[in-house]
């Protein structure tokens, strides 16, 4: 698939150039400046790039159909993405911490804090429409990774706006250990958010089940669905990347040929993964248990507990 073509991509692409174009501009205003809030805004943007740059190939690596080797096919290339991203955020959380109490005790003073508040403002707006569009993107094709990059520059925003405001207050107060005390409090907030990130993706390396919603969609999807169907049962979820892997055993009238059961859960399936963005469908065909079978043409089907007539199934 040509990359203009695929969503995702393009928004990795966009995620690159945003966060090299932030972190050239504060790493000059953090040299000229001497600010370690800017500093710590610009090594943010420089670990964006390469979180970036991991996400281009992890969802790359992603959208790579099934093979003979990856059954399921390569969606958890964005999982690992986005722990790697949860990893690197939690070192340079670590680093804009140790590097801020180090500067508190040296007490160290600024300069050019004009430049610096206005990159830092400058940046809060850029990150802001870098993460709106990422947001919109993850959402339309259920990219944990995008998701991920997304929470990484919304968390640019906030940190951004706190630094400014710190800014401010070392201009009109002359607080200069100020600048070393948010870079903490901010670097924290990151380490909390770091933690996030690793739980959603252990979430789903330890395929944990999809989230109550989705199932409650495939129940609603199975019992209103028109044909012969005696009920369900063992439903099996979980998640690969964008991919929403099911499988059940669906329990059908045993008189049925092979034929109409066979057309009767490829329609299920086609339904199920047309209402579900990404969901990978496999059915397993029971015979209904009734004991007095009265017989396929008088045959009275339960349905989520509603009893119908039964009739032959199409797509």
């Amino acid at each position: 698939m040509p990359l203009t073509n695929n969503p995702k991509l393009r928004a990795a692409i966009f995620s690159i150039c945003g966060a090299l174009s932030l972190a050239i501009i504060k790493l000059v205003i953090a040299l000229l400046s001497g600010s370690m809030a800017v500093m710590a805004s610009a090594i943010d943007s420089l670990l964006d790039i390469l979180m970036s740059g991991v996400n281009f190939m992890a969802i790359r690596h992603a959208e790579q159909p099934p093979d003979q080797s990856h059954p399921f096919g390569h969606g958890k290339f964005e999982t690992l993405a986005t722990l790697f991203q949860a990893l690197v955020i939690t070192v340079s959380g670590g680093w804009i911490i140790y590097e801020s109490v180090v500067r508190l005790g040296r007490n160290n003073r600024l300069e050019n804090i004009d430049q610096g508040i206005g990159v830092l403002a400058f940046s809060a707006v850029v990150s802001w429409f870098i993460a709106r569009h990422l947001s919109q993107v993850a959402k339309q094709t259920d990219s944990s990774a995008l998701e991920a990059d997304s929470l990484h520059f919304k968390m640019d925003i906030y940190s951004n706006l706190g630094l400014m405001a710190g800014l401010l207050m070392v201009r009109w107060f002359d607080i200069h250990w100020l600048d070393a005390a948010l870079s903490i409090l901010v670097a924290s907030y990151i380490l909390h958010e770091a933690l996030q990130l690793i739980k959603r993706g252990l979430t789903d390396i330890l395929d944990h089940e999809l989230p109550e919603d989705i199932q409650r969609q495939v129940h609603q999807l199975i019992s209103t669905h028109g044909g012969p169907l005696a009920g369900y049962h063992g439903l099996r979820t979980r998640r690969a990347g964008s991919l929403k892997i099911m499988d059940f055993h669906l329990e059908v009238c045993k008189d049925m040929t092979v034929l109409e059961a066979h057309k009767l859960t490829d329609s299920l399936e086609r339904k199920i993964e047309r209402e579900i963005p990404g969901a990978n469908v496999i059915i397993h065909i029971d015979p209904c248990s009734v004991v007095d079978c009265p017989g396929k043409e008088n045959c009275e089907i339960i349905v989520d507990r509603v009893p119908v007539r039964f009739q032959n199934s199409g797509d």
